[in-house]
């Protein structure tokens, strides 16, 4: 998926911006802001820099410009903030939010591959990013190996 992810990225964020279309409901944003809080968080907090980068990530993704720009900065920054506050709580309330979506195979397997994208947006998807990567994975029920991780 990586390795694809790299050498199609165009034809990538196309496809997932349709396919993030199909899902246009409260349930899948909210699953879609707690992916990128703990993206965001991968390296065990949140700095104003990394939500800035996420925010201006979030306002010109192809991906997620289906939802309601206002909604999605505000779903991500009430995440953010609990992540603030506590970063367990956070991780836990995140994970929560993110399990919701379990049970819709189809819904699972996009969350990842955008918070796959999200953590490879710098050019960089580091180890640290992987391991959550694998922990949404396992949240979701689904086999990390299917995404190359």
């Amino acid at each position: 998926m990586l390795s694809w992810l790299k050498t199609n990225a165009t034809a990538a964020r196309d496809k997932l911006a349709t396919e993030v279309g199909k899902f246009r409901n409260q349930k899948f944003l909210d699953a879609i802001v707690s992916g990128c809080a703990l993206m965001s968080a991968a390296d065990g907090n949140i700095v104003s820099a990394e939500k800035l980068k996420m925010t201006g990530f979030i306002r010109q993704s192809n991906e997620l410009k289906v939802f309601d720009l206002n909604k999605v900065i505000a779903g991500f920054n009430d995440v953010c903030a609990k992540f603030e506050f506590d970063e367990q709580l956070g991780r836990a309330e995140a994970l929560k939010t993110i399990a919701k979506i379990r049970g819709d195979e189809a819904q699972s397997r996009l969350l990842v591959r955008v918070c796959i994208a999200i953590g490879a947006s710098d050019g960089n998807f580091d180890e640290s990013e992987r391991a959550v990567a694998r922990l949404i994975c396992n949240e979701l029920g689904l086999n990390p190996a299917d995404f190359e991780l």
